[in-house]
Formats: C-alpha cells, sequence, structure tokens
C-alpha cells in the first residue's frame, strides 16, 4: 500500500507536465510527508465542458463517497486495490467515471529489517515526476450553506496492484503506476470500458517500476509533524 508521499513540488510546476487547463484556487504547499488526510494537488478532466477541462485542484487524500454521512470515511480508502475496485461500493462509481491522476516526487513504504521496520523512499531514478492512478469523489456537506465554499469536498484515492520483482522485497503492494502515454486515457471521461482501461494501466505499471529506485531513510518520516527535505535523504540499510 502507499501510506505516505513526497510532493516536492509546487502544484503550478505540473501545468506543462501534464497539459492542465485551468489551475484550481489555494494549492497545497509542497510536503516531504503526506500523511491520509491532507490535501494535495491532484490532476482530473471535467466532463462539465466540451471539450473537457484537465484541472489541477486541491483534494484531500482518503476518497469520502457521495453517501457517506461523514468525511471520516475517507481514513479507510486512501488505497484502492486495482483488483477489487471495480466490486466495491467505495470504489465502483468513481472507477467509472471520475479518475485522476496523482503527481508525486516519490513515495515512503517500510521493510521489515531484522524485526525492525526501515522506511524506503521509492521514486524515479531520472527525478521525473512520478505519477499515480487515482480516483475521486465530490462530497457534500448538507449542513453548510448553498454558497459557502467549504460546503464541497473533493477527495481522492490512490489505486494499487502487486508489486513488481524489484519493490516486492521491500512491500507486496505498491501504487499503480502510470506510463505519461497512458494519462490522457486513464483521465478520458469517455472511455466505454473501463475494465480493459485499468488492465491496461496494471499491465503498463511494471515497465514504469523499473525506472524507480529505492533506499532507505531515516524512521522520523514515521512521525506525520515532520516535513523537511531532508527526510528522503539516504541512511545506511
Amino acid at each position: 500500500m502507499c501510506g505516505r508521499f513526497v510532493v516536492a513540488s509546487a502544484g503550478s510546476e505540473l501545468v506543462g507536465v501534464l497539459r492542465v487547463d485551468l489551475v484550481g484556487d489555494d494549492l497545497p504547499r509542497p510536503s516531504f510527508n503526506v500523511a491520509p488526510t491532507d490535501r494535495v494537488a491532484i490532476v482530473l478532466d471535467s466532463a462539465k465542458t466540451d471539450p473537457p477541462t484537465r484541472r489541477l485542484e486541491a483534494a484531500r487524500w482518503g476518497l469520502v463517497p457521495a453517501w457517506a454521512k461523514s468525511p471520516s470515511l475517507g481514513v479507510r480508502a486512501i488505497n484502492a486495490r486495482s483488483e477489487a475496485a471495480a466490486h466495491k461500493p467505495m470504489f465502483r462509481r468513481a472507477l467509472d467515471a471520475r479518475r485522476a491522476v496523482v503527481p508525486a516526487t516519490g513515495y515512503y513504504e517500510w521493510r521489515n529489517v531484522d524485526g525492525t521496520k526501515m522506511p524506503y523512499f521509492i521514486h524515479p531514478a531520472d527525478r521525473s515526476p512520478l505519477l499515480m492512478a487515482g480516483l475521486y469523489e465530490w462530497w457534500q456537506d448538507a449542513t453548510r450553506p448553498d454558497d459557502d465554499p467549504a460546503r464541497w469536498l473533493l477527495s481522492f484515492t490512490i489505486l494499487t496492484c502487486s508489486a513488481t520483482d524489484g519493490l516486492a522485497a521491500i512491500h507486496d503492494r505498491m501504487p499503480l503506476f502510470l506510463d505519461p502515454g497512458h494519462v490522457d486515457a486513464w483521465l478520458d471521461v469517455a472511455a466505454d470500458d473501463v475494465g480493459d482501461l485499468l488492465d491496461a494501466a496494471v499491465a503498463a505499471a511494471p515497465a514504469v517500476a523499473t525506472g524507480v529506485e529505492a533506499y532507505p531513510v531515516d524512521r522520523a518520516v514515521g512521525n506525520v509533524r515532520n516535513d523537511s527535505p531532508h527526510l528522503i535523504d539516504p541512511v545506511g540499510a
């Protein structure tokens, strides 16, 4: 699974990389220790315009479906298994119509080393953005006035798949990495066969994974209050 990740670049720097048309207000600042319920910038295609508008928007990590009684439900949905997303009430509607790209610098995973959990930082070796397949939802807080911007909450989850040989030694799951060439297809709001789309993304993920590297980092990353560039400095295994 993916329980912490890094967004070291400002969201606006992704505009050219992902051909964003519209940048939302109040994008989060860079973070070296993104934790569940934190806000980060995600990319989505809005079907309300023709052609669809590609947007960079701030969203809370932990998917809150429209039918949820409280946003607290999102804490249980920071990840969605790609094999089961189409069958889970929490994720299936978002998979059909609300797919997103979650850009990151890299992510953290913990490995058991001689009885101690050692965090590893996993990131593209060429320092390009790591693109993770996600799903998003809009949740409405009916207790707030119609004109209150806080009435609507945008949230997301990160899809995961089986880890490749190189990463499986750290953890048996990894985020569903997206090849940059598959981004347009993944975000396509008019896609008919979402099952084929998901299968294609899963099939392509191992090739993307060959371009990542992993190394151990300080256990300070385990404390959500720590947020420093030094968190991704390598330490001895």
